[in-house]
């Protein structure tokens, strides 16, 4: 076996990359797990280098080098709320990457196909059916080298390869883009169609299939480069259709679609590793936004096809006003209760609180006081957004209940405290059936005694939908920046 190294390498990659993913479930195993990846992306690397296709040696290194001190910037620069954004951006570079390693098996193919025809040679197409081909095929080098060795049906099979490689990969990009500008805020995060909405994405859906149908049947380049602007246009607008309190879901599925576009990167290149690990993530993410998607009462179908089948009509209006409370008053609170839950979200992320509150949480329990988190399955940007920021506090693990396990004790809680949360606790979800978020279950915290709001002001927050719960006579606003109004409680807490 002439790479007997390379495959046994990749065999051990493959298993710390199973290895890595199975820790991630959990936060007690996921350092770990970090670092079963890394190992595992290590060894990939060196294994793939002195592998099939070795050579520009120099480049190789060169381009590493750059990566790595990229990466390296990023991840000491990026703060912990701006992870969504940076995940996003990054999954755009897996559907860049495999739009052109589509392009360049395109090109090869061509340019080996090209010399297998002439130079004198008595071979009609790229064929290595005979034993002359076979031959002749021995004498290209690098990628040209795993071409020029395919039979007629194994280059008719790279030519579906490489067309939805691109196809994927140029919706990944583009998707992946519109999903960092609403992120980070550069693009407005509600929902947002060209006329037409649904029937333009059937129609470049339709188009797509035309084309890659013609350039099987041998049309020509153009009918690659039409398919991969159509691709580019069906990303872009998916994502533009897409309202912000869905963003959790599009993020992971963006991550399906990454892995999913690497996968069919490596059938074009025949790395083996590369499919593995394609498939690993295609479909994890897949079985994770399907997973957020029945959390949130969506389905999967109407949310990665732009919303479509939403709810429809105007939301109903909010009335009555949102009344103020000062730090006094939420301290005295605290100390007169029994029982508390804390429910955070990207507010107590973009504040940088956890700490804050992990400290509140301390002095509660330390005077007899019972006190949990409630965790939503979208709560934050990213799934798992707060339990690492809980996780990094150092906050027991053990306290922090998922929203199945903790929905039926707020009618027995003295005070819920939610800071910086709006959709993950809108009563509009259960009352209101044309609320953009109807369906969707919720953190019913409104049953609880007392509700008290972290908010820097009276905005409908990253959605852009008002919150019912914000007016209801047990609700007090606390108003300030999560860490400061947070931190304010703690020498009141006796």
């Amino acid at each position: 076996m002439d790479y007997g190294f390379t495959i046994a390498a990749y065999v051990v990659a493959a298993v710390l990359f199973i290895l890595s993913l199975g820790g991630l479930s959990g936060q007690e195993s996921a350092k770990r797990a970090v670092w079963y990846g890394i190992v595992g992306m290590a060894i990939a690397i060196v294994a793939t280098l002195i592998g099939p296709g070795q050579g520009l040696w120099l480049l190789s290194l060169i381009l590493i080098a750059g990566g790595g001190a990229i990466g390296y910037q990023l991840a000491t620069r990026v703060q912990m709320t701006q992870m969504p954004e940076l995940v996003a951006i990054m999954h755009s570079l897996v559907g860049l990457a495999a739009v052109f390693v589509g392009f360049n098996a395109h090109i090869e193919l061509g340019r080996v196909a090209a010399q297998f025809i002439g130079e004198g040679h008595a071979f009609p197409r790229l064929d290595v059916s005979t034993p002359e081909a076979a031959a002749y095929a021995k004498t290209f080098s690098g990628f040209a080298a795993i071409v020029a060795k395919k039979t007629a049906v194994e280059v008719g099979i790279l030519k579906v390869e490489l067309v939805l490689g691109i196809w994927i990969g140029a919706v990944t990009f583009t998707g992946s883009v519109i999903a960092y500008g609403k992120l980070a805020g550069k693009v407005d995060s509600a929902a947002k169609k060209l006329p037409g909405g649904h029937a333009l994405n059937a129609g470049a859906m339709g188009l797509s299939l035309l084309f890659a149908a013609m350039y099987l049947g041998g049309a020509g380049t153009w009918t690659l480069v039409l398919l991969t602007l159509l691709a580019f246009f069906i990303g872009y607008h998916l994502i533009k259709g897409i309202g912000g309190a869905d963003m959790p879901v599009v993020v992971s599925m963006l991550n399906s679609y990454s892995g999913w576009a690497a996968a069919a990167i490596g059938f074009s290149l025949g790395n083996d590793l590369l499919i593995v690990v394609g498939a690993l993530v295609g479909s994890s993410g897949a079985i994770l936004s399907y997973i957020m998607c029945k959390a949130m009462n969506r389905h999967f179908v109407s949310v990665i096809l732009g919303g479509f089948g939403g709810a429809s009509g105007p939301a109903a209006e909010v009335e009555g006003e949102q009344v103020a409370i000062e730090a006094d008053g939420v301290a005295q609170a605290l100390n007169e209760a029994d029982s508390v839950v804390i429910v955070p979200g990207y507010g107590m992320a973009v504040a940088q609180a956890q700490q804050a509150v992990s400290e509140l949480t301390q002095k509660l329990r330390a005077k007899g006081k019972k006190v949990r988190f409630a965790i939503h399955p979208v709560a934050g940007r990213l799934p798992g957004h707060m339990n690492v920021l809980l996780a990094e506090a150092k906050v027991p693990y053990d306290i922090v209940l998922e929203m199945d396990e903790i929905n039926e004790d707020f009618p027995d809680t003295d005070v819920v405290i939610v800071i910086g949360s709006n959709d993950i606790v809108n009563p509009a979800a259960q009352d209101d059936p044309n609320s953009p978020i109807a369906g969707m279950p919720v953190l019913e915290v409104w049953k609880a005694k007392q509700v008290f709001v972290s908010k820097r002001g009276q905005g409908t927050g990253y959605s852009g939908i008002e919150n019912p719960l914000f007016y209801k006579d047990n609700t007090r606003m606390f108003y300030g920046d999560a860490k400061d109004s947070v931190s304010s409680l703690l020498p009141k807490i006796d």
